[in-house]
């Protein structure tokens, strides 16, 4: 089939356009079509985009179902997929039709809150797919205006703070990166990735303000582009968007942002960082490293003294992303692979986290973990999807939480020894902080008159998990569903980043020979 790639970006587009056109009224048929639409929508999408699935051959480390033609004022439209990036596409349409499931009971502006989601599919599959720079710019941006909406109209008590400080610190950061963007093409003289894949960026060491900079041009382009990937991920110290963005933000909304919009900025350091910049990746991979150790320890240790649950699990959500960052930064096959391993099992473990948090939220309206506590006497198949995610999440062997962070700190302690050790501290506070949750708000004794009546998970809800839990215990398993997808296209990525950096090296030496 040709056009896969455009046919799946366009379906979710095509139904908020329908649902934005034809669909009128706030009365209970129209809420119910309108979410109908969606899932509809969502769910084909899911299905066309298994042909680009099952098409894809991994062994070819190009791009595949590429799509090329020319776009508004002689730009380019240029699309494709390769192992690094076809799973990435493959979670979002398959989360989708899950998050608007999981939206089945909203009752404020329904068909716009659809439109939304909608919309934001469209442009978070674009930036997986984009092969031109100013294409996957205005994807990477323009997915925060459906999140900023979504936040702010759907969201918490405190919403519009929280939307803008979301918006805010993630527009600011791809300021810099715009602007590297432009230097890319004024030194290419092409906006084309594929072919920015192989451009040799300038290198050289040179002064700056009296500091003797390494990597010259490549270094700074890295920093412009680090700064927009480190706010999207997000790294520590510039994650404090992300918990106030999951508390105001409705279930569906902390769903989509954990198991999709972070992964934007560890797809970029794959995409941009490592491949174009192998200097100043080598320059600046130290820093990383530790600022990643960091980010697991502390805010592990912010997590454990949290009282709300979608605080704790977004804290949670940036300590695994450390392991990502920490993963890509040591540049060899077992640290890559497993940090895209990481993206996507978290993707499906703190996707699901969130709705276990919003299936209690629904009943209950509080997020305190002290207003719950003995909820397995009264949901007791709630109580067992709690544990087994919390179990995930913990890292523990048999799930896919375990296969990412074994495999990104092996790779670590080949590196950095001090880095790893560090590191691995946090899979034991993660343990702490997670099952010091679950034991208060699932086990001991039901003393709360108010939960003596809560009802167990509904058959919609248990839907929901349950391709959740089949994909966590089969990538637990049998975790070569994903590495063989990604190896070929791995080893090609570190072997050429491995002699960008020995070219870089003989080209200095001769340099300062002469």
């Amino acid at each position: 089939m040709d056009n896969l790639l455009s046919i799946t970006l366009a379906i979710p587009a095509l139904a908020a356009l329908i649902l934005a056109l034809f669909l009128r009224g706030e009365d209970e048929a129209a809420q119910r079509n309108a979410k109908w639409l969606a899932l509809i929508a969502t769910t084909a999408t899911f299905l066309i985009s298994l042909f680009i699935l099952f098409g894809f051959d991994a062994q070819n480390t190009g791009f595949q179902f590429l799509e090329e033609g020319e776009w508004i004022m002689g730009l380019q439209y240029k699309l494709g997929v390769d192992g690094i990036s076809v799973l990435f596409v493959m979670l979002t349409t398959f989360m989708m039709p899950l998050t608007i499931l999981a939206s089945w009971d909203v009752k404020v502006r329904v068909k716009e809150y659809m439109i939304a989601f909608l919309l934001l599919e469209t442009l978070m599959l674009g930036v997986f797919m984009a092969l031109d720079l100013v294409l996957f710019y205005l994807f990477f941006e323009a997915g925060l205006i459906p999140m900023f909406l979504i936040i702010g109209i759907w969201g918490g008590a405190n919403r519009i703070y929280a939307s803008f400080k979301f918006f805010l610190y993630t527009f600011l950061g791809s300021v810099l990166m715009l602007v590297a963007m432009v230097a890319m093409y004024v030194d290419a003289q092409t906006t084309d990735i594929e072919v920015l894949l192989n451009h040799q960026f300038q290198f050289e060491t040179f002064n700056l303000l009296g500091v003797q900079v390494v990597g010259g041009l490549q270094t700074l382009m890295f920093i412009a582009f680090f700064a927009s990937f480190a706010v999207k991920m997000p790294m520590w110290p510039v994650h404090t968007w992300l918990p106030d963005a999951h508390v105001q933000a409705p279930t569906a909304g902390s769903v989509v942002l954990a198991a999709i919009l972070l992964k934007m900025g560890g797809y970029g350091f794959l995409r941009f960082s490592l491949p174009m910049f192998p200097v100043g990746s080598e320059v600046m991979a130290p820093l990383v490293l530790w600022m990643s150790a960091i980010a697991i320890v502390y805010t592990s240790l912010v997590a454990l003294v949290q009282e709300d649950m979608k605080k704790l699990i977004a804290y949670s959500s940036v300590a695994h992303m450390g392991f990502v960052t920490m993963g890509i930064f040591t540049a060899n096959q077992q640290g890559v692979d497993g940090a895209i391993f990481q993206m996507i099992s978290h993707g499906f473990i703190s996707g699901a986290l969130f709705l276990c948090v919003g299936v209690i939220y629904d009943r209950m309206h509080t997020r305190e973990i002290d207003a719950y506590g003995g909820l397995v006497t009264r949901m007791p198949a709630y109580a067992m999807i709690f544990m087994l995610f919390t179990m995930a999440n913990v890292g523990l062997p048999g799930t896919s939480g375990f296969v990412g962070e074994f495999l990104t700190l092996m790779a670590t302690f080949q590196v950095n020894t001090w880095v790893a050790a560090i590191a691995t501290t946090g899979v034991i506070f993660s343990a702490a902080y997670a099952l010091w949750l679950y034991r208060r708000v699932v086990m001991g004794d039901l003393i709360k008159e108010s939960l003596k009546t809560i009802q167990d998970m509904t058959s919609r809800e248990r839907w929901i998990f349950a391709p959740l839990v089949v994909m966590t215990l089969l990538l637990g398993v049998y975790p070569a569903l994903v590495l063989d997808v990604i190896g070929p296209s791995v080893e090609a990525l570190v072997s050429n980043y491995d002699t960008a950096l020995n070219e870089a090296a003989a080209a200095t030496l001769v340099a300062e020979n002469n």
